[in-house]
């Protein structure tokens, strides 16, 4: 099981003929994603080898769908053009966009987010990631090879932190890692990820990785509290952040003790989650769960 990506997924990769969209779209497929095309319309018809793979171009993720059964789109334009890619991805009915693109102007990220959700269309992202499920596909930049199948589920606003998480638990291994990325507008929210993440029935703990800024970690505790039965354990950049300074991602902004890392903290281990100092101490907390086992199988105890 995993959420949102699986081996069945079958992606789009809306820039794939420039530079990032080529080499991650390598890495991708290397990874065992079923990226069935690229969309660029002054390159439809042609095609793309990637070592023994040819990737078909289209002029259109209508195009693309129809011709591939695409459920899955990932975003490489320029931020310029991102707001007209994902329309055009909800418009052809894609299930889920996932917009890597950084420095989208936050009144566009506004616009096609709610375009989207109006036509059923998750966004991950932008300025993000990605996400993963181990073993089965990759839609996005996260490295596959740090990173094996297993029982954690990890939802991260930081990409860098996503990665060390990663590696520090690799002996686990994932169920699905999801960058939501830490713009002030994304689309899918840790709560999002925390509800599909309960939801699942091989994900049996789960990591969240916050940041200071706006108030998703305080919004995600409450809903642990009232909702998540799983043990979380959490950890938040940005403890030694000035008051008043943009840290970081353009949402980090912190005023008085709104936003602050030790209040998002206080927040979070007031629902029951266990909360690392450090991304080590993070992964340490993992690890000595009560209860919890590298062996499948093994029950986890529950906050």
């Amino acid at each position: 099981m995993a959420i949102y990506l699986t081996k069945e997924s079958k992606v789009l990769v809306q820039g794939m003929t420039g530079a990032e969209g080529m080499k991650h779209t390598r890495r991708m497929l290397a990874a065992g994603t079923d990226v069935v095309g690229g969309v660029n319309p002054r390159k439809a018809g042609r095609t793309v080898d990637f070592d023994d793979r040819a990737v078909p171009v289209f002029g259109s993720v209508r195009d693309g769908i129809e011709a591939t059964g695409a459920d899955v789109t990932v975003v490489f334009v320029p931020p310029a053009f991102c707001k007209a890619a994902v329309t055009e991805a909800a418009d052809a009915g894609i299930g889920l966009a996932v917009v890597i693109t950084e420095g989208i102007p936050v009144h566009d990220s506004v616009a096609f987010h709610a375009y989207a959700k109006e036509r059923g269309t998750r966004v991950i992202g932008p300025n993000c990631p990605g996400l993963i499920t181990p073993g089965q596909a990759n839609a996005g930049i996260i490295p596959a090879d740090i990173a094996k199948p297993g029982r954690v589920g990890l939802v991260s606003k930081s990409g860098t932190l996503t990665y060390q998480l990663m590696y520090e638990l690799r002996d686990l291994g994932f169920s699905t890692c999801v960058g939501i990325g830490g713009d002030p507008v994304v689309g899918t929210t840790h709560i999002d990820c925390l509800a599909a993440f309960e939801d699942d029935p091989d994900t049996e703990l789960i990591v969240l990785i916050g940041e200071i800024g706006g108030d998703a970690e305080e919004r995600a505790a409450a809903y642990i509290q009232r909702a998540v039965t799983k043990p979380v354990v959490a950890y938040i950049a940005g403890f030694t952040a000035p008051e008043g300074k943009t840290m970081g991602h353009a949402g980090a902004i912190v005023s008085g003790s709104s936003g602050t890392a030790r209040a998002k903290q206080e927040a979070l281990e007031a629902a029951g989650v266990r909360v690392g100092a450090t991304p080590t101490e993070t992964a340490r907390l993992v690890l000595h769960r009560p209860g919890f086992s590298t062996d499948s199988g093994r029950d986890v105890t529950h906050r």
